[in-house]
């Protein structure tokens, strides 16, 4: 195959495939693609294993540029990366970069998964992240900056920790410190990416990178508001991928019907996907209510949470048919969640039923949630006969951080009753999204969250010691409860 034949390969190209390019190259997997544009895989290579980038299409040359450039410039200033092997590129066709494959690395993020849902700023996550920002420090106390910044690309590899992903590199001022402003804004990339639970601790974690490189002062307030701008532009970006198809996501749309899926899980939903009915009909019933139908399902051994929203009749049709499902509500405010660290079960897949666009049934697919209610959870401690037994405190810090992360991102619930909050993976998670709110005014959030918390407090009675505890802990809004004495 030639590199204009992979341009027109599609997403899924049938592997292994043989290019005639470096002599002979055989790729055996992929790791990324861009339809039509990057294919980066791992590969076979004059009898050794390698990392293969594959640019191809009309931008294929400015990207093979941008590349070469990036991975030049790392190994020029003395930043451990990954070694470059070969490279080449083919007029109108495209090119390749190929690199020592890092067998058994292990990248900061699958690092960070380990250890991401422990207390703020724990001993594991703090190693993570401070290994992290001294590897930044390294790269800008030598005028390079990773535009492209994320924990996916520093990889541990022995005793080394290596920055890979040359198209993201930017040469600003080469074997000269990076100027402040540079540092500020790539340093608000990074931290915009953690949760924002951690900001409280952002002076702590800026000493790793200082030990590193000291060269500015790095005003925390004006550090502060760059991560906020960049926390806004990240989370719009995404809420626009949800509705499109992109890398993350599958979406078709038309007169008749509207779908979006996770790509990661579309193979394994497809059926499901062609019969969600049947797959309803053959799964455990949760719930067979009149505008919903819930059932626990099993895909190729996975269980899965099925969610058809009904029409009742054509009165109920005439003030469903013009809006947005309650399918997708739920779609878009579980993937909202999902990215500001809010545990919610896992988005998978909505489907709309459409009669030239006028919406009918709709269905949610989402993970599974095998965990145990607030209800159920905290009922021993209810009415305790000695007054002594509170719930475990690991569970009411997570319900504290849980309040907290509502109320710094303005998120409401509208139905915060026992049965919408589940306890699993040591994290308390919220279901059932289709009152879910993020409020652009305070004024509205506050009267919002007022009624949630109120909500959440009758599900035990108001003279419990259970009740009165959590009364005493759950975070206030000023203006939505009355001051204690």
């Amino acid at each position: 195959m030639t590199l204009a034949e992979l341009a027109r390969a599609g997403r899924s190209p049938q592997l292994p495939i043989r290019l005639d390019i470096a002599g002979g190259l055989e790729l055996h997997s992929l790791l990324r693609v861009l339809p039509g544009q990057r294919y980066v895989g791992v590969a076979r290579w004059q009898g050794r294993k390698v990392l293969a980038k594959l640019l191809v299409g009309g931008k294929a040359e400015r990207h093979f540029q941008r590349e070469l450039s990036g991975a030049r410039a790392l190994h020029e200033q003395g930043i451990d990366s990954p070694a470059l092997l070969a490279e080449g590129s083919l007029q109108g066709q495209g090119g390749w970069l190929l690199f020592d494959f890092l067998e058994g690395a292990e990248s900061l993020w699958d690092a960070w998964r380990h250890v991401e849902h422990e207390a703020p700023l724990s001993d594991g996550q703090q190693d993570v992240l401070g290994e992290a920002l001294a590897a930044i420090g390294r790269l800008h106390l030598v005028g390079l900056a990773q535009e492209d910044l994320h924990l996916d690309n520093l990889l541990r590899h022995g005793s080394r920790l290596q920055v890979i992903d040359g198209g993201g590199i930017r040469a600003e001022s080469p074997g000269t410190p990076l100027p402040r402003d540079k540092v500020m804004a790539n340093l608000g990339v990074f931290f915009a990416q953690l949760p924002a639970e951690l900001d409280p601790f952002l002076e702590e974690l800026l000493v790793h990178y200082l030990l590193v490189n000291g060269e500015h002062a790095l005003p925390l307030e004006a550090l502060e508001k760059e991560i906020a701008r960049v926390r806004r532009w990240r989370l719009g970006d995404y809420m626009k991928k949800i509705a499109r198809d992109c890398s993350l996501f599958s979406v078709v749309r038309g007169a008749f019907g509207l779908r979006a899926v996770r790509r990661d899980a579309e193979a394994g939903l497809e059926r499901l996907l062609q019969a969600p009915d049947a797959a309803l009909e053959g799964g455990r019933y949760l719930k067979q209510g009149a505008t919903a139908t819930v059932a626990d399902v099993a895909v190729e051994g996975r269980r899965l949470l099925l969610k058809r929203y009904n029409i009742k009749g054509l009165l109920h049709w005439l003030t469903r048919f013009w809006r947005p499902s309650r399918a997708w509500h739920s779609w878009r405010e579980g993937n909202r969640l999902e990215f500001l660290g809010i545990a919610t079960p896992r988005p998978l897949a909505v489907l709309e039923r459409r009669f030239f666009w006028l919406r009918g049934r709709a269905y949610l697919i989402t993970e599974y949630l095998s965990g145990q209610d607030i209800i159920a959870r905290f009922k021993p401690y209810l009415d305790d006969p000695d007054g002594a037994g509170t719930p475990p405190e690991v569970e009411l810090q997570a319900l504290d951080r849980l309040f907290a992360a509502l109320i710094r991102e303005r998120i409401s619930h509208g139905d915060l009753k026992g049965f919408n909050l589940f306890w699993q993976d040591g994290r308390w998670t919220l279901i059932d999204l289709d009152a879910v709110c993020q409020h652009r005014s305070q004024r509205s959030f506050a009267r919002a969250y007022a009624r949630d918390r109120a909500r959440f407090l009758r599900n035990w009675p108001a003279e419990s010691a259970l009740h009165q505890l959590l009364d005493q802990r759950l975070p206030q809004v000023p203006g939505t409860c009355p001051e204690r004495g």
